[in-house]
């Protein structure tokens, strides 16, 4: 709790203590109003300048406002007790809200955490900490562990294990080794790290992320919106009403020679004010959005707005992006076929003569080889534009490539029935066998398809450059209905607008990317989902939603949050505008009182506050 929520706890304490005390003792007339003026202006001083002050500035119809003029009238009818009850009550709502709101912002917070204090310069011999602002593109800084990234760079030296669990929600630790790119806001756990930057602070990742989450605010959902133009017109309405309870029917009451009934009607009027304040809606529709965003960004989702939480939950399609999506991005030795030679052996031919070139095809062979090369075992390497390599491997002629390269010289092949690229590898003329390199499906990506559609997408829609062979063999695994192969950049997005006109006016279309080179059709679909972001500038400029790790699961996860905060949105509405309006009859009518009037105000508020705080949580979704 804070200084000045301990505070108003004090004042509340106070109050209520002097006006329990006030109700036992036999105090009467002028002695009982000064007395009671004791607790009231305790607890409700800050109310009374506020209203006054919002007179002065012209914001006349707030709740402040209200508060004010109910509770001065119910003491100027001498129910003083009903006056200091209501100011009490308000306020012990609002010390309510706030601590809601302070509990709302911790998961926010926490990513805020993330901004670094300092970067570490070695200057003769000794570390020096600077402002991040102040480091230039390619200074050496020193990371030492327990310290955090404070730039975007390239290991130069040392090895070490990164916590990126407040970018990605996930607590598993990232290895890093020298040559490895390594994103500001993680923290270093354990070796020391010397990283080459490669970005200025404030085009960093950490930097564009604090930017995103601190500008989530600025875009509110249709909802949100909704209510603050209510507000705008429902409070001044309330208050000419009031004032009309006030005056016309005992006016009325006297020309028909009824009698004067002027205190009556006043104290219902002053009744109304107090059961009209919209203070549940006010507060808790904005609450449950911000809980709603803070819960998903403690997931490693951030959402740019409210407005983008709104329509996720409204989205009926999905559109996906292949490579780095639903895919690792990364090639891999999938399957090894020899003939007449084991098949570690005829690996071992194909790395050594793909060993000096830098194609991802060439690493991925060396990678799944394991061990290091000696360059003095290989000799007369020609690349063969289109067809492959060949080389002289400890005195064999060995050639690696494509089917070409095997007809051309004269080889009959094996080819695999399996889809991906193919190496066929010949040894000393005679053909020895095919290694077969796939780019892997990521483990959920299967239960991330299954989840969306349980959540009710009605069509699932994948896009790639890749060919329709792989293509569709990827697209069935998965349970995908709709895929598209053999695309360029430009021809996804003719899709994504082909798609667009095809569904209703109302229904929302998600497009899901790595946020590397998806950058126009994240920004042409209703809703722009960059996945594996981390270091992506591309994700966080164009996409709405950025989810900081590679998991497509993630994608369900964040369309349940967003249909958990929508729900909770709506009953809140609901809840708080029935309560009010049959409240306000009663109100109007004389049978409710002042006490009915507290708990349509503060009780309200505190039911739906309650409520709102429940988009927070994220955990068992």
């Amino acid at each position: 709790m804070t200084k000045k929520q301990k505070k108003v706890l004090y004042r509340i304490i106070l109050s209520a203590i002097v006006m329990a005390v006030l109700l036992v003792l036999p105090f009467d007339g002028v002695l009982k109003a000064v007395l009671f003026l004791v607790p009231y202006l305790v607890i409700g001083y800050d109310i009374l300048r506020k209203a006054v002050l919002g007179v002065i500035h012209g914001e006349v119809f707030d709740e402040n406002f209200l508060m004010a003029v109910a509770t001065i009238g119910a003491m100027c009818l001498g129910e003083y007790a009903e006056g200091v009850a209501v100011m009490l009550f308000y306020q012990i709502g609002e010390l309510f809200q706030s601590y809601a709101v302070g509990k709302s912002r911790k998961n926010i917070s926490a990513l805020m955490d993330i901004r670094p204090d300092y970067a570490n310069i070695e200057v003769d011999g000794r570390l020096e900490q600077v402002d991040p602002d102040e480091v230039e593109i390619g200074t050496i800084i020193v990371i030492q562990p327990g310290e955090k990234v404070p730039l975007d760079g390239v290991v130069e030296q040392g090895n070490s294990t990164l916590n990126t669990s407040a970018l990605t929600g996930e607590s598993v630790p990232r290895t890093v080794k020298q040559g490895d790119e390594i994103i500001s806001g993680c923290v270093n756990l354990s070796g020391m790290l010397k990283i080459r930057t490669t970005k200025i602070f404030e085009e960093s990742t950490v930097a564009k992320i604090l930017d995103l989450v601190e500008n989530s605010s600025m875009k509110k959902a249709k909802a949100e919106n909704f209510i603050t133009r209510f507000a705008r017109y429902y409070t001044p309405a309330v208050c000419y009403a009031a004032l009309a309870l006030a005056l016309v029917p005992p006016a009325v009451n006297l020309l028909l020679g009824n009698g004067n009934e002027f205190a009556e009607w006043i104290g219902r009027a002053l009744t109304f004010l107090v059961i009209s304040c919209p203070c549940a809606l006010v507060i808790s529709i904005p609450l449950s959005f911000f809980g709603g965003i803070g819960g998903a960004s403690a997931r490693g989702i951030l959402v740019k707005g409210s407005n983008y939480l709104e329509f996720l939950s409204k989205s009926n399609y999905i559109v996906f992006d292949k490579t780095g999506t639903l895919t690792e991005g990364v090639f891999q030795v999938t399957q090894i076929y020899s003939q007449e030679m084991k098949k570690e052996e005829l690996l071992r031919y194909a790395a050594y003569a793909e060993s000096y070139s830098t194609h991802p095809i060439s690493k991925s062979l060396k990678e799944a080889y394991g061990q290091d090369i000696d360059n003095t075992l290989v000799n007369d390497v020609k690349e063969i534009s289109g067809h492959g390599v060949s080389a002289i491997v400890e005195g064999h002629l060995v050639l690696a490539g494509n089917r070409k390269l095997m007809d051309r010289e004269g080889l009959e092949i094996i080819q695999p029935k399996d889809s991906g690229t193919v190496i066929h590898v010949a040894v000393d003329g005679s053909y020895r066998g095919y290694i077969l390199i796939s780019d892997i499906i990521k483990k959920n990506s299967k239960a991330a398809i299954a989840g969306l559609k349980e959540a009710g997408i009605k069509k699932t829609v994948m896009l790639t450059g890749d060919s329709k062979r792989v293509a569709d063999k990827v697209a069935k695994e998965l349970g995908i209905d709709e895929v598209h192969s053999e695309l360029l950049p430009g021809d996804k997005v003719e899709k994504i607008e082909a798609l667009l006109a095809e569904k209703l006016p109302k229904e929302m279309l998600a497009f899901v990317g790595d946020g590397i080179n998806d950058a126009p059709v994240l920004s042409r679909a209703d809703i722009g989902i960059a996945m594996g972001a981390m270091g992506s500038d591309a994700a966080i400029e164009a996409a709405d939603i950025v989810l900081m790790d590679d998991d497509p699961s993630k994608i369900a996860l964040a369309m349940k949050i967003s249909k958990k905060t929508l729900k909770i949105v709506y009953e809140n509405i609901v809840f708080a505008l029935a309560v009010k309006f049959l409240c306000l009859i009663l109100g109007a009518l004389g049978i409710a009182n002042m006490w009915l009037a507290i708990f349509a105000d503060v009780g309200v508020m505190v039911i739906a506050v309650l409520n709102a705080t429940r988009a927070l949580t994220t955990k068992n979704i």
